[in-house]
């Protein structure tokens, strides 16, 4: 996964919930939390939930239903949450346990976990201290009396996770992947995605007032006059920018997205914007080279700046600082914040309890404190060892699929070995864990804790320049249940947070932890090799090691899979994007194919045992079928669509009707509704 500069606050953005919280992601937490604890699966010592299947929908039907349709039927959608699945109920458990580490930690005098989660928890001092926090920024956007003044508020700002026009980086050079590299990508929306402003769309047209309704709402809470038409200036600005951008399916092309430029470069071909004044604040002009992500998004930014009266660019750059600390603030502030972004957008009547969102927040900012005594308390040495003997297992099954292709040239399927022997993966937690001695937190300074984190965090980003990279780095919290592939460094981090029930259960039947956990394993290990990962080499290098032939037959296999996903219509009207989730559809439909080699693999020859009355292969299916079991709002579901790479998660299960296995378990006939014919199947890896 390529990632652009993430504080550690907002690292959780990387588990979905676009223009939603951060803090979205919840646990069950005894009696400090409002909980849907009837909506959790009931479980035997297989791992399996039985009674949440429904048995009446044929498998070949609608495998989703058939797997599913119990849990879809008696488990209600919380009114805290846009959508409800089973990674949800992973993250839950990882909350509630961060909850107990920082709580026991607060009894501690002097403790910054237990300070910073006082200093969310203390609403009353959030109230008397209103607007005040955020005064500073205020006066100083306000102050600044050119564009070239207002670009060095906008780098400052950044620092704080405060988003201007452009998103800075420093990560691996991707055809130099042993240094590092300063990056650049388009941003300053604050709805999320350009389609959002440019679509002709009656839902989306009415977004587009309740957010213009919002931005005044924010204006006058800042004590601001004229508050309507200055959000409608500013949404026009914006949508400037939109049409500016580039579209998500672009953006996931990591050749397009590779284009070097110095400093020079930007100022000549990008002229409006002050780039010099601009990455003199942001600590970072002195580099001979930039990756240049969006070429002409850059170019079409900067020449709208430029051409933006002053007074709406302050309005502009003041709402994007309040719209990111509102959660920071006092409830109007908050409030209004959450009713855009939490209702109108997602159609989430209720925001997530206090006390969950502070425990998130906390497990953010200072995630490593957390990690350490996480994995102390809940991932045994052999969980770790189980793991590590699915993930040779499902390493080798990849091995064996790359020597059965009938679509690849010889010498380009000895890269692929030499790629597939040097992949890295990190399994539970790092070797070294972060310092925050430096960090200073406050008990009665929310809003001085979060932007000094983020900044400690900025600090350490911008202070790999000129650095050897860290081989050892990992690029999330031990806390976050999500599964990540890295590019650029040839390896997978799997943290602790995923490793558990229910993707993951050591007491559990082999069969369903591959077809849960072990199903990710290999989704994560074939972005390594998808339509943007197989540009990489084992080095992690961005260079074209495929011959022309070779990439011509990938193509075509993977423009199947798209048509495939285009024809899925989750909402009357309202289609899969196929090219925009091509690289999660391809990794859905690898992963699932290694996975079950890998689990036969395990068997080592023998048969699996049969369980209640279903065999091993089928319960390899429930077990992946029952990880994506999930419940959307209609507003959360439609901007899913329209933004996210990911398909719906009943989608993403029907990808196992391009596995013949999963036609022999359960004996698929062709006049059921998810029936292929062997050569419509899609088979890639």
């Amino acid at each position: 996964m390529k990632v652009p500069l993430l504080t550690a606050c907002l690292l959780t953005t990387l588990l979905g919930g676009v223009a939603t919280s951060v803090l979205a992601c919840g646990a069950t937490a005894g009696n400090a939390f409002v909980a849907a604890r009837a909506s959790k699966p009931r479980t035997d010592d297989i791992g399996l939930d039985w009674s949440g299947m429904d048995r009446s929908v044929a498998p070949g039907d609608d495998f989703y239903a058939h797997a599913n349709g119990g849990w879809l039927r008696d488990t209600p959608l919380p009114v805290n949450r846009a959508s409800y699945g089973m990674h949800h109920v992973l993250q839950e458990l990882s909350t509630e346990r961060t909850r107990l580490i920082i709580e026991d930690a607060a009894k501690l005098r002097g403790s910054k976990l237990g300070d910073f989660y006082a200093s969310f928890m203390d609403e009353t001092t959030l109230q008397a201290k209103g607007l005040a926090p955020v005064e500073p920024w205020m006066r100083a956007i306000s102050g600044a009396t050119t564009r070239e003044e207002l670009a060095v508020e906008m780098a400052k700002l950044v620092r704080h996770d405060i988003g201007g026009l452009f998103v800075p980086n420093v990560g691996q050079d991707d055809k130099e992947p042993d240094a590092y590299i300063a990056s650049l990508r388009q941003s300053g929306l604050g709805l999320p995605d350009r389609d959002l402003y440019l679509m002709d769309d009656a839902r989306l047209a009415s977004i587009r007032t309740a957010y213009q309704a919002y931005l005044a709402k924010m204006l006058t809470l800042a004590g601001e006059r004229d508050a309507d038409a200055r959000a409608v200036a500013v949404f026009a600005f914006e949508k400037a920018l939109a049409e500016a951008h580039w579209t998500r399916a672009d953006t996931r092309d990591a050749e397009k997205t590779y284009n070097k430029w110095s400093l020079a470069d930007f100022e000549e071909k990008a002229p409006g914007f002050p780039w010099r004044d601009y990455f003199t604040a942001l600590e970072i002009q002195h580099q001979p080279a930039y990756i240049a992500m969006q070429p002409s998004a850059f170019i079409g930014e900067a020449r709208v700046y430029a051409s933006t009266p002053l007074p709406v660019l302050k309005d502009y750059l003041t709402l994007r600082m309040l719209s990111s600390y509102a959660r920071y603030l006092s409830k109007p502030f908050e409030e209004a914040r959450f009713a855009f972004y939490g209702t109108a957008l997602a159609g989430t009547p209720e925001q997530q309890p206090r006390a969950r969102r502070a425990v998130m927040l906390v497990g953010n900012c200072m995630g490593d404190a957390v990690g350490r005594e996480y994995v102390a308390r809940y991932f045994p040495p052999r969980a770790r060892a189980e793991v590590e003997t699915m993930v040779q297992n499902v390493i080798a099954a990849m091995g064996d699929r790359l020597e059965r292709l009938d679509w690849m040239a010889p010498e380009t399927k000895s890269k692929a070995r030499a790629k597939l022997a040097h992949v890295r993966v990190k399994i539970g937690y790092p070797n070294t864990w972060r310092d925050y001695t430096a960090l200073e937190i406050k008990p009665d300074d929310l809003v001085g804790n979060v932007a000094r984190a983020n900044a400690f965090e900025y600090q350490r980003i911008i202070g790999r320049l000129g650095r050897p990279v860290d081989r050892d780095e990992w690029l999330s919290p031990v806390t976050a249940a999500n599964a990540f592939a890295n590019m650029t460094a040839n390896e997978l981090i799997l943290p602790a947070a995923i490793l558990q029930p229910p993707f993951f259960d050591p007491n559990a039947d082999p069969a369903v932890n591959y077809g849960g956990i072990g199903t990710t394993i290999g989704h994560e290990l074939s972005h390594l090799f998808d339509d943007q990962g197989r540009k990489f080499d084992a080095s992690g290098r961005l260079t074209d090691w495929w011959t022309p032939q070779d990439a011509k037959r990938f193509t075509a296999l993977t423009d199947k899979l798209v048509a495939q996903y285009d024809a899925y219509e989750p909402i009357p009207g309202q289609r899969i994007q196929g090219a925009l989730t091509l690289g999660e559809n391809i990794a859905d439909l690898a992963g699932l194919a290694v996975a079950y080699d890998a689990y036969h693999r395990a068997l080592r020859d023998e048969p699996a045992p049969e369980l209640d009355d279903t065999t091993g292969d089928q319960r390899f299916f429930l077990g992946y079928a029952q990880g994506w079991r999930i419940k959307y709002r209609e507003p959360a579901l439609r901007s899913q669509l329209l933004s996210d790479a990911h398909a719906p998660g009943r989608e993403r299960v029907w990808t196992v009707r391009n596995l013949d296995a999963w036609y022999a378990a359960y004996k698929v006939e062709p006049d059921q509704k998810l029936y292929l014919a062997p050569d419509a199947r899609v088979r890639i890896w």
